[in-house]
């Protein structure tokens, strides 16, 4: 016979979980989080800290902290007519590689995508800059801008031009790092809008065929449109690695020609090793600086970009 309901005080109560298997769980996920905990503080965590405290002191002539000086490093920054042209630098260059260096690979990809004989071997060419460091591609484009033996100026010569110094003129040196700079991100922005135009589904472009639309109309209101999120992500990525760009500038042009490509990553660089300077704390603020730029940069994209990409 079944038994009666039990109907005493602790009715209906569930028994209470076991603290052991509780705990348990607890510290296998802390087990699992403690290598990238690791990494963290080791690699982020403390390099940040430590830039921090340096940019708030002074230091001898070997690079070490002496004495504390508070908010002078930022405030002789922010008064200073060189760094004021450093970040008009920094954001110019960023302007020029970013913008031609996305809607570049967006008309790329576009173009492949009409039906002509050997577009994947036009796509696998697109797509070869991604291969090359950053040292290779920049030794190649030094060969190519070189004013006597340049290919560049090669051609020039061939209609009548004389020759132009585009590493060595204040006027061309930015514009020529960023060509290189262009080039080198153009086969990564190009898989990653083709990956975004394969994921379209292709029911919607048969919808759009059907409806007459063909050429730049379905690229203007299908292709382009459902592409926004890879946009955005190559907008915010391609962002951060021209504030962050050094080795091209440093391969091509050291800065030069009068500080005409000084962006600020450089110019923490020249401030901390270059020429045997130590100014540890004037190098860290500007790290300080360069982190803020960064992050505002960032915080406006995904505030305003953001809003107008159509997720699927």
């Amino acid at each position: 016979m079944p038994t009666a309901p039990h109907t005493g005080p602790l009715a209906g109560r569930r028994p209470p979980p076991q603290r052991r298997g509780r705990w348990g769980e607890h510290g296998l996920a802390w087990a699992f989080l403690l290598p990238s905990l690791v990494v963290f503080v080791l690699f982020i965590g403390y390099p940040l800290g430590r830039t921090i405290y340096l940019s708030g002191h002074a230091n001898d002539l070997f690079g070490a902290p002496s004495r504390y000086v508070g908010m002078k490093h930022y405030t002789d920054l922010l008064t200073s007519a060189d760094f004021g042209r450093t970040l008009v630098t920094t954001g110019l260059f960023t302007l020029i590689t970013v913008v031609p260096g996305v809607l570049g690979a967006l008309v790329l990809v576009l173009l492949l995508e009409n039906r002509i004989r050997g577009v994947r071997l036009l796509r696998s060419a697109f797509a070869l800059p991604f291969a090359f460091s950053v040292a290779s591609a920049s030794v190649v484009f030094a060969v190519f801008f070189n004013p006597a033996s340049g290919v560049l100026n090669g051609l020039l010569s061939q209609v009548g031009l004389g020759p132009v110094g585009w590493l060595t003129d204040s006027r061309y040196a930015l514009l020529s790092v960023a060509v290189t700079t262009v080039w080198m991100n153009l086969g990564y922005n190009v898989l990653v809008l083709s990956a975004g135009i394969g994921s379209i589904p292709g029911e919607v472009v048969e919808a759009a065929r059907i409806d007459g639309a063909s050429g730049l109309r379905l690229a203007r209101s299908i292709t382009v449109p459902m592409l926004g999120p890879n946009l955005f992500f190559l907008t915010v990525v391609s962002t951060v690695h021209a504030l962050q760009s050094f080795g091209q500038i440093h391969i091509l042009t050291k800065g030069g020609p009068d500080g005409s490509t000084r962006t600020l990553v450089y110019s923490v660089y020249e401030k901390a090793f270059a020429y045997g300077s130590s100014d540890f704390g004037t190098a860290s603020a500007q790290a300080v600086v360069l982190l803020v730029v960064v992050l505002a940069c960032t915080a406006v994209q995904f505030g305003v970009l953001e809003r107008k990409v159509h997720y699927a």
